[in-house]
C-alpha cells in the first residue's frame, strides 16, 4: 500500500512511520496533490494551516484520505468530512 502523509508534528509522524512502514511524508500542505496521485492511502493532519484549502483537491486524485484532528474542533473535523475526507477526533 502506497501511503502520502502530511503530518508536521514528530510524534505524529513516529507513530504513522511505525504503522506504516514506506510511508512517504511531504513538507507542505500543497505538496500533497502531486503526491497523492500516486498514492493508495494519504494521512493528514487537520490542525495544520492549509491543509483544508487543498484537501478537496487531494481527494479528487482518487486516495482514500483520512485526516485527523483535535476532538473538540468539530467545525474542522466536519469540514473535513465535507469536502471527502474520512476525518478523525485524536
Amino acid at each position: 500500500m502506497t501511503v502520502v502523509a502530511y503530518v508536521p508534528d514528530l510524534m505524529d509522524r513516529s507513530k504513522l512511520a511505525a504503522a506504516a512502514p514506506g510511508v512517504t511524508f511531504v513538507g507542505r500542505p500543497a505538496a500533497l496533490v502531486p503526491a497523492a496521485s500516486e498514492a493508495e492511502v494519504v494521512v493528514v493532519d487537520l490542525d495544520r494551516p492549509g491543509v483544508l484549502d487543498v484537501l478537496a483537491d487531494v481527494v479528487a486524485t482518487g486516495a482514500r484520505v483520512v485526516g485527523f484532528a483535535a476532538h473538540v474542533d468539530a467545525s474542522t473535523l466536519e469540514a473535513a468530512t465535507a469536502r471527502g475526507c474520512q476525518a478523525m477526533p485524536r
